[in-house]
């Protein structure tokens, strides 16, 4: 057994939550966590030099319920460190990544680790990265009814043409995927990177289709300026993956069109 399996606790799935200003979420945020029909988890929520009452209102749920802690960064570094920064401190087998904001179905870790067991006893021993469908939802967390759905296989290759893989939605395995194939790179949709980087690395991702996250946009960020999201893919494929021009374009048609209907 490694040192790292000695100090990895079997079946626990550690939470990790960048923070930064959630005030308005946090508590909420907390509560669906605490609502999981799945007990067995921490939850590591790191405050990026927050300026509102996050830490405040972390505190109080710490005081109440033993399995949430507060990580707190020196100085404000943006969601990748401090994503990294909590999968430092986790104990669990499993890492989820949950943003402030958004919102899990009560069933969400049961139902995606009975999902990634199967996956491990019937197909695949080795299988360590899941993902699960979700849903837009307003400010307020109601639902749009714009559910988005995932592939039930991905691989690296065709995941440069469709980045279905939402943040909130992953579950990774520790003990089949290194905690260094999972910390994010300190650059524009890290989370995204990431994901090539352990399908790149692994072979394959398995999408659970099932509506179990509902990510929440604001208006704002809704009508946010496309021209940004481009310019950040074309950059992860000419400089992070080291596509060539035409190689990207082919793949960002694909992207483009999947981001759309996605939107629709």
């Amino acid at each position: 057994m490694s040192e790292k399996e000695r100090n990895i606790e079997r079946g626990l799935v550690s939470i990790v939550v960048p923070v930064y200003n959630a005030g308005a979420f946090i508590s909420e945020t907390i509560r669906h966590v605490q609502a999981q029909t799945y007990r067995k988890w921490e939850l590591l929520l790191v405050d990026d030099c927050s300026a509102d009452n996050s830490a405040e209102l972390i505190r109080e749920q710490i005081r109440k319920d033993g399995r949430i802690r507060l990580v707190t960064q020196k100085e404000n570094g943006g969601a990748a460190r401090a994503r990294n920064r909590g999968l430092e401190g986790a104990c669990g087998q499993y890492i989820c990544f949950l943003d402030a904001d958004d919102i899990w179905m009560p069933d969400k870790l049961e139902a995606e680790l009975a999902y990634l067991n199967n996956i491990q006893q019937k197909e695949d021993a080795r299988a360590g990265f899941v993902f699960t469908g979700y849903e837009f939802a307003d400010e307020t967390g109601a639902g749009l009814g714009k559910i988005v759905h995932v592939p039930a296989r991905i691989t690296y290759r065709q995941a440069l043409k469709n980045t279905t893989i939402f943040t909130s939605t992953v579950l990774i395995d520790r003990l089949v995927i290194p905690d260094a194939d999972i910390r994010m790179p300190c650059i524009a949709s890290e989370d995204t990177a990431t994901w090539w980087q352990i399908l790149k690395r692994h072979g394959v991702g398995y999408g659970l289709d099932m509506n179990l996250v509902k990510y929440r946009r604001s208006a704002n960020t809704l009508s946010s300026n496309k021209l940004t999201a481009i310019k950040r893919i074309w950059n992860l494929y000419r400089r992070q993956e080291g596509l060539s021009a035409a190689g990207s374009v082919y793949c960002m048609f694909f992207w483009a069109f999947r981001a759309l209907f996605r939107r629709l």
